[in-house]
């Protein structure tokens, strides 16, 4: 039988700070659990919905500083939105998608209220690469505007997407917002060197950005990629303009990254070159 909490302190009607026997320092959430509720009482475990430990000093006093800051209505929307991106996906997230998400969507209250719009430049970037996490944040916005009566702009379901994603491979924000950046870069320069102007909608551009993103994880993970023998000379002697366009992006992936692109990846990156050149 799981033992109750004691209280340390309550930081408004659905968030507790308790102390665990076995598991130490710990946030509790539920619906009016902080309610009348007195620094050194219990809470049994049948009372909270949710519990988690944010192990790490910092961001635990980043999270009580946040929940003092945000009003207690967007706190509990946000307990929601979780537990629906939870259920959707059916795995655990990261812990800190408590910590990144309310504060997210907090300042993003707080910039439409003044009246400031924020651009997403990544936005149908991040729906084809995204797309399970992007149709959620979907719901989640839906959620938002049901429960507090805020639409927020379209650009919104991006960021969120991006949260979920960040929480689903407990990879960093900042390093999912490098590699969309280093994806944009080499579009830009493709699209330079073939002149063309892509369709950021169309089957071979999401063909690319799937390719790219592969691409970039195998890189960093040093994953061997095999090709048919011959394949790449085929391709350097047919299609020079595609095949020397692959080689330079290769090149700004390996400076980005610090890591070596296999050489295989060339001749798979000039088969979506052509496509594009020849749309």
């Amino acid at each position: 039988m799981e033992r109750s909490y004691r209280i340390s302190k309550v930081l408004n009607n659905n968030v507790v700070i308790a102390e665990h026997p076995e598991k130490g320092e710990v946030v509790l959430i539920g619906k009016g659990l902080g309610f009348g509720r007195k620094p050194g009482g219990e809470i049994g475990p049948e009372a909270v919905d949710k519990c988690f430990v944010l192990a790490d000093r910092k961001e635990q006093e980043q999270y009580k500083e946040l929940l003092r800051q945000v009003d207690e209505r967007v706190v509990e929307v946000m307990n929601e939105a979780i537990d629906l991106i939870q259920k959707r996906f059916g795995t655990p997230l990261g812990e800190h998608i408590h910590v990144a998400l309310t504060d997210h969507i907090a300042f993003a209250l707080k910039r439409l209220e003044k009246g400031i719009d924020f651009r997403n430049p990544f936005l149908l970037e991040t729906e084809a690469l995204y797309e399970r996490e992007y149709k959620v944040a979907e719901e989640v916005v839906d959620l938002i505007r049901r429960k507090l009566g805020v639409r927020l702009p379209e650009g919104e379901t991006g960021f969120i997407a991006v949260h979920i994603h960040s929480s689903l491979t407990r990879r960093k924000l900042a390093e999912i917002r490098r590699h969309s950046q280093l994806i944009q870069r080499l579009t830009e320069l493709a699209e330079e060197t073939l002149g063309v102007n892509i369709d950021r909608k169309s089957v071979s551009y999401l063909r690319l950005l799937t390719h790219l993103r592969c691409a970039i994880e195998r890189t960093l993970s040093g994953e061997e990629v095999s090709e048919p023998e011959g394949f790449s000379e085929l391709l350097r002697n047919q299609y020079p303009l595609c095949y020397n366009l692959a080689w330079k992006m290769a090149k700004v992936m390996e400076r980005a990254l610090e890591k070596r692109v296999h050489p295989a990846e060339v001749g798979y990156l000039t088969l979506h070159l052509l496509r594009l050149s020849h749309p």
